[in-house]
């Protein structure tokens, strides 16, 4: 049986995806609050990926990193 993963662990064609970040991860990156961050996730300003069966919400690093650049660039 194929699979899409290669030897190192990442998919065939070289792409590797960056791991998700909790809610207090990206909340110590973003200095806020746990709550603001589900508010701002809620309000569609950041995706938030739904994870187990508890549906706890991850972020992408990336996303992370783009929304604290706008923070940053708007005051």
């Amino acid at each position: 049986m194929s699979t899409a993963r290669g030897r190192k662990g990442g998919l065939k064609n070289g792409f590797t995806p960056s791991p998700l970040l909790t809610t207090g991860e990206a909340c110590r990156i973003l200095s806020i609050h746990g709550n603001t961050l589900r508010r701002w996730s809620e309000q569609g300003l950041i995706i938030a990926y739904r994870i187990g069966p508890r549906g706890d919400r991850r972020f992408r690093r990336e996303d992370i990193a783009a929304l604290l650049v706008a923070i940053n660039r708007d005051g």
